[in-house]
């Protein structure tokens, strides 16, 4: 697969060492500093900062083109028409904004067409609270689109994860020729806090081979752009490795799917993360499992809770989707229960509950954080 992408160095677009920033500031950088090259976006609550941000930084810049769309169906389409000419795209939003993009995020997935979608996600459904915060999109990034696909999603907890997994997000979206979604939330994207800016990045650059079919004869196959005197076919419809519409063809239907999916599954092992904490001497007593800002409290809670004692410990998933299936069942096994911490009414939990059965949740969707004194009392038994 790797001989499509190319792993290359690039040298930091802020002076290196200590900065500080606000989190949707250090996801614009990161974005920046992985060579993206284009921005299309719609102002919306809790990520207007990174546009804002890009606006500003892009002008200084040399080769990068920032826009203000009308809408988020048509930022979306703006990326994926810049990434087939050959740029790195991203755009940013939030709540019913990133539900007007899921049409064309299943159409950048079947035409494999890699570009950065920042979800810095709030209370919901809908409108919900603009300003508040939550994490109630994990299943919408999984399954929003329709059909058959895998998906990249990565939730950062710091503003120096903003910063770092955006540049991971472009890798990512590079190297498996697919769109990556960053699954912040309103208290990460709105945090200020100091983080480190290495000297250089690496990042994957896709293959753009001449005179190769650019949907099929590899697992990631090269992906040239309009312009280098390709004739190109992009489809929405299933389609064959050429890209010739084939909609009628059960056997270039089941070879695409196949494909879409493949790519993904087969390299889950390089993908998905998970850090754990205070996770050494096993049997636990708890383990928590939790994510983006609510990891942040629930790792103070541990903190809390071992200096009295207690023999408990966090499990944190990075990698959102693929789910970290081998980290959980490992860190699962060795723990006599399990609480599934996350700012909705139970998305991770379920799919924590595939491999350990008996896992609890503990959710608010009041649009507020969680704080380590209520995960505290849930460890003590005082917590419903």
């Amino acid at each position: 697969m790797t001989e499509t992408a190319e792993l290359v160095e690039l040298p930091s677009a802020l002076p290196p060492g200590p900065a500080f920033l606000q989190g949707d500031e250090a996801c614009a950088e990161g974005a920046i500093a992985a060579g993206c090259g284009y921005y299309a976006g719609y102002p919306i609550t809790p990520a207007s900062e990174i546009m804002e941000h890009l606006c500003r930084r892009f002008a200084a810049l040399e080769g990068r083109h920032f826009m203000q769309m009308e809408d988020e169906i048509a930022s979306i389409a703006s990326c994926i028409g810049a990434s087939w000419a050959g740029t790195l795209a991203m755009t940013a939003t939030s709540g019913p904004g990133f539900s007007l993009m899921l049409e064309n995020l299943g159409y950048a997935i079947i035409t494999e067409t890699p570009l950065v979608i920042v979800d810095v996600q709030r209370a919901g459904p809908s409108t919900g609270q603009a300003t508040r915060v939550g994490q109630g999109d994990v299943m919408q990034a999984r399954f929003g689109a329709s059909g058959d696909y895998e998906i990249i999603a990565l939730a950062p907890w710091s503003v120096q994860e903003m910063y770092s997994e955006t540049i991971r997000a472009f890798s990512l979206a590079e190297r498996f020729r697919v769109p990556v979604i960053v699954l912040a939330d309103e208290a990460v994207g709105h945090l200020r806090e100091s983080l480190t800016i290495e000297p250089t990045v690496h990042v994957y650059r896709r293959s753009q081979a001449a005179g190769r079919a650019p949907f099929g004869d590899a697992e990631v196959p090269p992906m040239p752009a309009f312009g280098q005197g390709e004739k190109l076919l992009v489809t929405g419809s299933t389609h064959d490795a050429w890209g010739y519409r084939r909609t009628s063809s059960a056997a270039a239907q089941a070879t695409l799917v196949q494909r879409l999916v493949g790519k993904i599954r087969a390299h889950e092992g390089e993908i998905a993360r998970a850090v754990a904490y205070h996770c050494d001497d096993a049997p636990l007593d708890t383990l928590f499992i939790a994510y983006g800002f609510t990891a942040r409290s629930a790792l103070r809670a541990v903190a809390e809770a071992r200096q009295a004692g207690r023999r408990v410990g966090l499990l944190r998933p990075v990698t959102i989707w693929p789910f970290a299936a081998e980290a959980v069942a490992r860190y699962t096994a060795a723990a006599r229960r399990v609480i599934v911490a996350e700012l909705n009414q139970g998305q991770l939990l379920r799919e924590v509950q595939r491999i350990a059965p008996a896992a609890s949740g503990y959710h608010r969707t009041d649009g507020e954080i969680m704080q380590p004194a209520e995960l505290r009392e849930l460890l003590e038994g005082g917590a419903q």
